[in-house]
């Protein structure tokens, strides 16, 4: 396995080093290097295009934040709030092994349950799913483009 295979995803130089005979990526939001898995170069491409072309702003976007979920703990791997504080994009990255199935998909819907997002997407960096949601009738549709944060 590749653990630096070329993504569907904009290139970024990203901050490569070896640590203890691991390979990190300095991630800029957090502020540290982190062990490079394939989810984590997956998620970090997908920040690097939401921020560099899809102009979100980088203060406004959380990874790995918790939630609970019937009466469990978990983790959503990007959320992205509105300047008042509010959540408006939910991002679920997978491996770029890991298909996008339905039953991947029911995993990101169901972590929106907590977080009533209208926003959503699901990308393994080679594929990518968006779509929007409408909490009050219980409907979502696929949408083809990840909306720009200037769009919202």
């Amino acid at each position: 396995m590749d653990l630096l295979l070329p993504l569907n995803l904009p290139p970024y130089p990203f901050k490569l080093t070896e640590q203890n005979g691991q390979l990190t990526v300095f991630d800029e939001l957090r502020k540290k290097n982190i062990i490079i898995t394939p989810e984590e170069w997956v998620r970090q491409h997908f920040v690097q295009y939401l921020i560099g072309h899809k102009q979100y702003p980088k203060t406004l976007i959380k990874l790995e934040g918790g939630l609970k979920l019937n009466g469990m703990a978990k983790r959503t791997d990007i959320v992205v709030f509105n300047s008042m504080g509010q959540r408006i994009l939910l991002v679920e990255c997978k491996a770029p092994s890991v298909a996008i199935t339905q039953s991947t998909f029911d995993q990101a819907a169901r972590y929106n349950m907590v977080h009533k997002v209208q926003l959503m997407a699901v990308s393994n960096g080679l594929q990518h799913y968006y779509c929007s949601i409408d909490h009050e009738s219980g409907s979502y549709k696929f949408i083809e483009e990840l909306p720009g944060y200037r769009e919202l």
